[in-house]
């Protein structure tokens, strides 16, 4: 059951990284929302964290409910870093293929 463990902390980020997606969605990509996502990834992060602790302790490797919070927290944070990563490698990617295709036309 150790491998239970392991689970936890990217499932909640999972959770949280489309629970964000569909709710920048719904709302089109509104600018106030955008701002605040780091906020409601960590809030978001923190409530599953806490309902993983009651709900299934075994999952989710915290002593105390305190632990639970902050492991929920930080997956939500996790969430939020993930897609910052992947913004940047499409944006970079992006870039690469602009310089690429702006190099071939000048030959």
């Amino acid at each position: 059951m150790d491998y239970l463990n392991l689970i936890s902390i990217p499932s909640i980020a999972t959770i949280v990284y489309w629970i964000i997606n569909i709710i920048k969605y719904t709302l089109n990509n509104n600018e106030n929302f955008k701002r605040f996502i780091p906020l409601s990834a960590t809030l978001l992060g923190a409530i599953f964290g806490t309902v993983a602790y009651y709900v299934f302790p075994e999952i989710i490797p915290a002593p105390n409910l305190i632990v639970a919070i902050l492991i929920g927290a930080s997956s939500g944070l996790t969430a939020t870093g993930f897609n910052q990563t992947i913004k940047q490698l499409s944006k970079y990617s992006e870039e690469k293929q602009g310089n690429k295709s702006s190099t071939d036309s000048q030959n």
